[in-house]
């Protein structure tokens, strides 16, 4: 079976978590497809956005237990390298992809889930949807990021909340955190997140890469370097033709 479905909605890629009948938990092949998906994502000069859902009634309910459980009885180098390391080059390829990743989060996001949320660029929760950190009652701390981007998202003490309890929260609640951008009924998420796709679509895309690029690399530099960063992303882009017409369009109106 298709771990990650593949559908184009005109500039957009639709992806799909496609392990129902197990929540959509992240198994080792199904974060290897997602990588490939994506791969091929940026290489297709006509997908412009990245929409991220999961299949059935969950996003994704996080890790696969038995599988990263069968690394850790065999060693631990095995288990940081099969789950830890591959869960983070996951959820940072999220981070730092030069399109912009819309995770429309359709129900259960836990652990992994949950971290997957928080590397995308935006997100759009079903009002039904819940999230939780989890990772405590198995023993273990997050391992997809989720113990430094939380706290970047939510602030410390409320990340830490989360992170110490394990216990699960609301759409709404994700809202408030910061986590996510809208909450939605279920039968619109889908439409909102090709909504806000296509918002974000009408600019350039040049434009789009070097914000997302300015944004994702300066939110963990000081300010003076995260103020070099723009000044740079600003640089790669203002003699582009995506500049020019920008201007040229911005100046026309105004002397219409």
């Amino acid at each position: 079976m298709e771990t990650v479905l593949h559908d184009k909605r005109g500039a957009v890629t639709l992806l799909t978590l496609n392990r129902p009948e197990k929540l959509n938990a992240l198994n080792y092949a199904m974060i290897d497809r997602l990588m490939a998906r994506l791969d091929a994502a940026e290489a297709d000069p006509s997908v412009s956005a990245v929409i991220l859902t999961g299949a059935g009634r969950a996003f994704s309910a996080g890790g696969d237990i038995p599988e990263f459980s069968a690394s850790i009885e065999r060693s631990t180098e095995e288990a940081v390298r099969e789950f830890s390391r591959r869960g983070q080059a996951m959820t940072a390829r999220l981070e730092t992809f030069p399109k912009p990743v819309i995770a429309a989060v359709n129900g259960l996001a836990y652990g992994g889930g949950c971290e997957i949320t928080e590397a995308a660029h935006l997100a759009i929760a079903a009002s039904d949807a819940r999230f939780a950190k989890p990772e405590i009652t198995l023993g273990i701390p997050p391992t997809f990021g989720g113990t430094q981007r939380l706290p970047r998202i939510a602030g410390r003490k409320r990340a830490l909340e989360l992170l110490l309890t394990g216990e699960s929260f609301s759409a709404d609640r994700a809202l408030e955190l910061g986590l996510v951008n809208a909450v939605v009924p279920a039968p619109d998420l889908m439409p909102a997140a090709l909504d806000l796709a296509a918002r974000i679509l009408r600019h350039a895309p040049q434009t789009t890469a070097r914000i997302l690029a300015a944004v994702t690399r300066g939110l963990n530099a000081p300010m003076g370097e995260g103020l070099e960063i723009e000044r740079a992303e600003f640089a790669r882009i203002c003699g582009t033709e995506a500049t020019r017409d920008g201007l040229t369009d911005w100046l026309n109106r105004r002397v219409s």
